[in-house]
């Protein structure tokens, strides 16, 4: 993956198409992940989630896009279960809590924005 001048390193190669599911790849028991942009306003994270996998309650200090790009999940927002497929996004408020768990495996995209 080739990188502009001054880009991060890890970050996408501008001007190219990229499928983004195949930046990341499952892995037998795990949650793995990808930073693919790192900004100081907010970063994009690519996960794979294997089935019953996922992340405990948290909170987070700035808003978060979920976006699914394969599979299903649960993601719970402020005690609120929501089912999400692919396709769908679900937007995580700053400093309410939230989890996620992978119904079967799953592949997500989360955009932060810092600012």
């Amino acid at each position: 993956m080739s990188t502009q001048p001054g880009s991060n390193k890890g970050d996408l190669p501008a001007t190219e198409v990229v499928r983004l599911s195949d930046l990341v790849n499952y892995q037998e028991g795990s949650v793995v992940s990808r930073t693919i942009v790192k900004r100081p306003t907010g970063t994009v994270t690519l996960f794979a989630f294997d089935e019953d996998q996922g992340l405990s309650e948290h909170t987070a200090s700035f808003d978060a896009l979920a976006h699914l790009l394969e599979g299903d999940a649960e993601i719970t927002v402020s005690g609120k279960p929501l089912r999400v497929t692919a396709g769908e996004a679900v937007l995580l408020p700053a400093d309410q809590p939230h989890s996620l768990k992978a119904v079967g495996r799953f592949k997500m995209l989360l955009t932060m924005i810092r600012s």
